[in-house]
């Protein structure tokens, strides 16, 4: 049965979305003989819904409002975030819990680029299909028990196809088990403050027990996701193949080939999460992510997002915050250094509103002095960023190095050694 099925989700792939959603619905009547084929074939058939077609003019570029109050997105739940500063631009019901479905699988995505970074593990390591997970049902790329498979096909099947099979074989090759790897996906929710945020498994299909996020948690770990640059040679991926081209995948997010500038990231579907989506695109140095759950239709995920994310493309940009003249040393008292040199600890990029960016200044506040003994990284002053009469940014200015206190002894020393310069001063 299971072959059969997979022969026919190959198939389905490589043809339109429309012919992949009556595929998917004769395959659901005609496996609808026991109770367990029918719930093999509901799984297919959401996982067709998800791949569904949108028609063209959803992803057209139309102009948006010039204000946040004034945009509308249709999506019950949303957050727009640009990626480098993590700043929030707009929100609409953003800590509401709620099911993500297959936007889990960022998570899943961001153990694995963590993993590979790392150096664990290599993308070129060869991971096998246990019996479980090759039982996974919904979105899948019909991996058989014992079926060995790259790392790389599997994250690609992952982030192309959203394979539920593949997910559970990556995450049994990182911690051994499922329920292991879901308790370090919460273990690292919690590291990067996703608040609103339970992990029951991997995937995101329907379990018993509470998986539940929010679209401001989805935005944190997509944000994490993508600093991890490589992973868009996976997340942009239109149409590929696995298996040595003799399986197709086709991407669930229609973006990717619609929207200019598009880098990803993860569409997700079933009856009770509604259509979901996790939306990143570049343009101009500056990436922004568009979260929406809980959207009544494929059209309006793919709208809501297309809407935020052409929203702050014209809207905002981002500035660098780098001082315009070198930062001044500041004196130490009682230091073996008799100055330290304050620095921004790193690059502070500012998003600014377009119509701020010409007008934005910087200011350094610096303390007269500071005693001795100083730290590496202590404060000693603040950059203040402005927008016309708006502060858009305050960055601390931090100590580039430890400066010792002088001891007793060089103090006398330094106490002698201005005596007898004062001394042959004199006499010269």
């Amino acid at each position: 049965m299971k072959k059969a099925v997979s022969v026919i989700v190959a198939a389905l792939l490589l043809v339109t979305p429309v012919q992949a959603s009556e595929s998917a619905q004769t395959m659901a009547e005609e496996n609808a003989v026991t109770g367990e084929a029918a719930a093999a074939a509901e799984l297919a058939a959401w996982a067709a819904l998800d791949a569904a077609p949108v028609e063209e003019a959803v992803f057209g570029m139309e102009t948006v409002p010039v204000t946040a109050a004034g945009l509308e997105v249709e999506a019950p739940s949303a957050i727009l975030m640009e990626r480098e500063t993590g700043t929030v631009i707009w929100e609409k019901n953003a800590d509401t819990r709620l099911e993500p479905a297959s936007v889990t699988k960022i998570m899943t995505m961001l153990l694995l680029a963590e993993a590979v970074d790392a150096g664990s593990v290599a993308l070129t390591d060869t991971a096998v299909c246990s019996a479980y997970a090759s039982s996974m049902g919904g979105s899948q790329v019909f991996l058989e028990e014992n079926e060995r498979m790259t790392l790389s096909d599997l994250l690609k099947s992952v982030a192309v196809s959203s394979g539920n099979d593949a997910a559970v074989v990556i995450a049994e090759h990182l911690c051994g088990s499922e329920s292991a790897f879901v308790a370090r996906m919460n273990q690292r929710a919690a590291e990067l403050g996703m608040t609103g945020t339970t992990f029951q498994n991997c995937t995101g299909l329907p379990c018993e027990g509470e998986h539940l996020t929010t679209a401001r948690d989805i935005a944190l770990m997509s944000r994490a996701l993508l600093s991890h640059t490589w992973i868009r040679e996976y997340t942009t991926i239109w149409m590929d193949t696995i298996r040595g081209g003799e399986f197709g995948l086709s991407n669930t997010n229609k973006l990717i080939y619609y929207y200019d500038g598009a880098t990803g990231l993860k569409t997700g579907f079933t009856q009770s999460a509604g259509y979901c989506l996790s939306a990143s695109a570049f343009r101009e140095d500056v990436e922004y992510i568009a979260v929406v759950l809980n959207c009544e239709t494929s059209a309006e995920r793919f709208e809501s997002a297309k809407q935020l994310l052409s929203f702050a493309f014209a809207n905002y940009t981002l500035v660098d915050a780098a001082p315009r003249e070198p930062i001044p040393p500041i004196t130490v008292e009682l230091g073996a250094q008799s100055t330290v040199q304050p620095a921004a600890a790193e690059r502070f990029p500012v998003l600014v509103t377009r119509n701020q960016a010409s007008s934005v200044e910087i200011s350094i506040d610096l303390l007269e002095s500071v005693a001795a003994p100083v730290a590496e990284g202590q404060e000693l002053g603040t950059m203040k960023v402005t927008a016309g009469e708006t502060t858009v940014a305050q960055i601390p200015l931090l100590a580039a190095q430890n400066v010792e206190k002088l001891t007793l002894w060089q103090i006398w020393g330094r106490l002698l050694q201005g005596t007898f310069a004062d001394v042959l001063g004199k006499k010269l």
